[in-house]
């Protein structure tokens, strides 16, 4: 059985870190090359999509101390750890469906998503990068690093192995349950330059962890 995504994160967040770091591939390197892309000025105000408990945010602020974070998680319980790990960082932390809530216009310095968007379809990403964009002051950058399929067969199969669950334990398709379906790297971009980012570049790549950074 599947579970709901904030079922799922809630469950395990003892212990959330730690299997983070140790367990995925590139981990003990991606975060903090993730974070040196982030803008270091002084004040930099950052989008955090799913930010979780903020391993991205910790080796950001190692970076930028001062920056000003906007973190969107649908699990409480890991904004809450979040919270607890910076009580003195200038954080909004906002719980719900990043594909939901309000991004604003020429907001951000920069955005980032780390292993969190390997969930969802190209048409989803498509609507939450149009907004994603709008959200970005002039030449903010979005940076993504993700969970990637290693060819377009896995990437169906992955599609094609959730539908065949969903129909099974009759799952509406508009219903977010944690089971893994990444696009190819090359997908990813095309829907990123699809979204309107003038430039999408492939920075780094961990196995099938990659970061890439798209530019408004």
């Amino acid at each position: 059985m599947i579970e709901r995504m904030d079922d799922f994160f809630t469950a395990r967040v003892e212990g959330y870190d730690e299997h983070m770091r140790t367990c995925v591939e590139g981990d003990s390197a991606f975060y903090e090359y993730t974070a040196a892309l982030l803008p270091e000025a002084e004040g930099a105000c950052v989008l955090d999509l799913g930010c979780g408990t903020g391993l991205e945010l910790e080796a950001y602020f190692m970076v930028n101390p001062k920056a000003r974070v906007t973190g969107i998680d649908l699990t409480e319980a890991m904004l809450k750890v979040l919270r607890n790990k910076f009580p003195e960082k200038e954080m909004m932390l906002i719980q719900g469906s990043y594909f939901d809530v309000p991004l604003g216009e020429e907001i951000y310095d920069a955005a980032v998503s780390v292993e969190s968007l390997h969930h969802f379809t190209a048409e989803k990403k498509l609507s939450l990068y149009k907004k994603l964009r709008a959200a970005l002051k002039k030449q903010g950058a979005f940076v993504l690093t993700d969970y990637f399929a290693e060819s377009v067969e896995e990437e169906k199969e992955y599609f094609q192995e959730l539908k065949r669950i969903k129909q099974e334990q009759g799952i509406a398709d508009d219903e977010f349950y944690h089971y893994d379906t990444p696009l190819t790297a090359e997908h990813e971009m095309a829907v990123l330059r699809e979204a309107g980012f003038t430039e999408v570049r492939l920075e780094k790549v961990w196995g099938s962890t990659c970061t890439v950074v798209a530019v408004k």
